[in-house]
């Protein structure tokens, strides 16, 4: 992304804003509330549309108008709801708008392919070393918010995606099952894609991130590596304590 402007009437929501990730690596993308993080997300997600700057995706420049626009190229995004519903199991969880079909009589008579979808569902939980889901056809109701979260974040995998976009993906999850999520983070980048997380956390941040992009009203104001900073120098650009830093 170069040069990205988005204003909501009265309110600049972001001015001027670069953001880049690569294939293979990880970016936190951190600020205050109000910094620009959801705005900048929801444009390369095609919920928003910038009113200036360009989006290069794969060496090209693209024009997404649409979320579908996103997904049709490869970028999947999971919000802090998740999205999932409790009524249906993971399988239809998985490929919920996106059923595959067998056609009996083209156009007229088509059924579910209950046993494709369910094998398709269980290589990629293998694939992402998913272990905590004993059951695919479990009700999405009755696991924890770890397994839930695994089930949103498989099914954005899934669909041969190139970028995955993770919102708050551990809120208000406990030790365990928050580490379950950040390991699963940690095989998206082993399997070469780009992953881009938004999250208030740092210690998390520090554990899974390559590069740590700080917004601040609305501007790009740092940018750092992992293992060539600390909290604290994170906290102050977050705060504006201190100078920016690109």
């Amino acid at each position: 992304m170069r040069g990205i402007s988005k204003r909501y009437g009265a309110v600049q929501a972001l001015t001027n804003v670069d953001f880049e990730v690569y294939a293979g690596e990880v970016v936190a993308l951190v600020g205050d509330n109000g910094a620009g993080k959801s705005t900048l997300i929801k444009c390369v997600a095609g919920t928003h549309t910038p009113d200036e700057g360009k989006m290069i995706f794969n060496g090209k420049e693209i024009h997404l108008h649409t979320p579908s626009d996103a997904t049709r190229l490869g970028i999947e995004t999971v919000y802090q709801d998740l999205a999932v519903c409790d009524n249906l199991d993971v399988v239809q969880n998985m490929f919920l708008g996106r059923e595959r079909v067998t056609r009996l009589l083209p156009q007229i008579v088509e059924i579910l392919s209950e046993f494709e979808m369910e094998r398709r569902s269980l290589d990629v939980l293998q694939t992402l070393s998913v272990t905590t889901i004993a059951n695919v056809r479990e009700k999405v109701a009755s696991l924890s918010g770890g397994q839930r979260q695994s089930v949103a974040i498989a099914r954005a995998a899934m669909w041969d995606s190139k970028l995955v976009i993770l919102d708050e993906p551990t809120a208000a999850l406990g030790v365990v099952q928050t580490e379950q999520v950040l390991a699963l983070i940690r095989r998206l980048r082993e399997h070469g894609l780009g992953v881009v997380v938004i999250s208030h956390n740092l210690h998390e941040v520090f554990s899974i991130a390559d590069r740590i992009i700080v917004l601040r009203l609305g501007r790009r104001v740092a940018t750092f590596q992992h293992g060539a900073t600390t909290p604290d120098e994170v906290v102050a650009a977050i705060t504006g304590a201190r100078e920016a830093v690109t």
